[in-house]
């Protein structure tokens, strides 16, 4: 179900956030091993002018990033999408100079995102963009696998018209297999490319390598940490499924311990209003404390169950995630324990509410089972989908400003 956004009210929202932005403060970020870092700095300062073409000396604390020969950043390609929204502000501040955390988004922050994302969908449907960010390069670094986060990114910047540097698995197939460190690795990785978009099996990888480097990143999931371009495409599908992100239940099911998805999406539904979070997981891989204690201090209502049926009845949400077997080491007997024990199936189907979805970060193995597919309230190909616009918004943003 596709929001109707009107032009008035994108304009008077981007207003707002415009006049807000300069003055932003963020949440100190809680990292998963317990460590916080300082977002009050206002961010990124690359508007679509670009104020310099070289990148600052290695001492400045702000980044940049080149204007590139051919770059559509700021031109009126886009006015055929929309009369008014975001690229009527051209030159406006973006204030993220990275994409690290979930805590890094408020409402505000998220609603401008997603009205760039909805002109991303017309962009992909239009070909109305694809120089938008031609001349430009991005690398994607990839210790672990991946295949729609990967893709989707890549698809993204090439549908804006920009280039990629890949490697599947830098892991094994990168200077890492001769023991060079990840900061050496983004210090190097930076000359040939405009914006890093990073997978590491680190929590707190995302971070080491935005300390070091001088041109955007993006954190595509660090080990157990987090996965916040995930989380805001979750929430987008969310509210384009649903239609609201306000007074909304979810139960968030599977591998909770270690499903950096899950704890990225519970940092943004933080945000609304009269939300109600279910957490249905086997004993050994339960949510872990720093996000219930970060819920509890949002006045946020959580409440762990052991009864999926239950849960699935009272919920519009269902997010269901497959155990993780790459996090349990030489422990088989925990996971062979823990899979299997919560599945989505046509039982749970049948409480399910009408107007109810089924999320799944992807990939399953069987814990949703094939002939849910069918069911209109399976949304997790959806789901899929809208991250290939929000990925092509968060670039667009980042390169180019609003």
């Amino acid at each position: 179900m596709a929001l109707a956004v009107s032009s008035s009210l994108m304009l008077s929202n981007l207003q707002a956030f415009a006049a807000a932005a300069a003055s932003r403060v963020y949440e100190p970020t809680l990292l998963a091993y317990g460590s916080t870092a300082d977002y009050s700095s206002p961010g990124r300062d690359v508007p679509c002018s670009h104020a310099s073409s070289s990148f600052p000396k290695l001492s400045l604390l702000r980044k940049t990033v080149p204007l590139r020969l051919g770059c559509a950043c700021g031109s009126p390609e886009l006015s055929s999408v929309h009369d008014t929204g975001p690229h009527s502000f051209t030159g406006m501040k973006y204030p993220l100079e990275d994409v690290l955390e979930a805590q890094q988004f408020d409402r505000q922050l998220m609603s401008g995102i997603f009205q760039v994302a909805e002109q991303m969908e017309e962009v992909e449907r239009n070909s109305a963009g694809g120089n938008l960010l031609r001349g430009y390069l991005m690398a994607t670094l990839f210790y672990e696998p991946s295949t729609r986060t990967r893709l989707s990114f890549e698809s993204a910047m090439k549908r804006l018209g920009g280039e990629v540097l890949t490697t599947e698995n830098a892991r094994e197939f990168s200077s890492a297999a001769k023991g060079e460190t990840l900061e050496d690795t983004i210090r190097t990785v930076e000359g040939y490319s405009d914006i890093i978009v990073l997978r590491h099996f680190e929590s707190g990888a995302a971070r080491r390598a935005a300390a070091a480097a001088r041109i955007p990143v993006i954190n595509a999931g660090d080990g157990p940490g987090q996965h916040p371009t995930q989380a805001l495409l979750d929430v987008y599908t969310i509210q384009r499924e649903i239609g609201r992100l306000d007074n909304i239940k979810v139960g968030l099911v599977g591998d909770l311990a270690n499903g950096r998805t899950v704890r990225s999406l519970a940092y943004l539904l933080a945000k609304y209003d009269g939300v109600k979070i279910y957490f249905v997981a086997p004993d050994v891989v339960k949510m872990k404390d720093d996000i219930k204690d970060y819920l509890t201090s949002r006045g946020v209502d959580w409440e762990e169950s052991s009864d999926l049926m239950e849960v699935a009845s009272k919920c519009d949400v269902v997010y269901q995630t497959r155990i993780q077997r790459e996090r349990f080491g030489d422990k088989i007997d925990l996971y062979n324990k823990a899979r299997g024990k919560y599945i989505v199936d046509k039982n749970v189907l049948s409480v399910l509410q009408k107007h109810a979805v089924i999320l799944h970060p992807l990939p399953r193995l069987d814990e949703i089972t094939l002939d849910v597919d069918v069911d209109p309230r399976a949304a997790y190909f959806r789901q899929a989908q809208n991250g290939l616009f929000i990925r092509m918004a968060l670039l667009k943003l980042l390169l180019c400003g609003w």
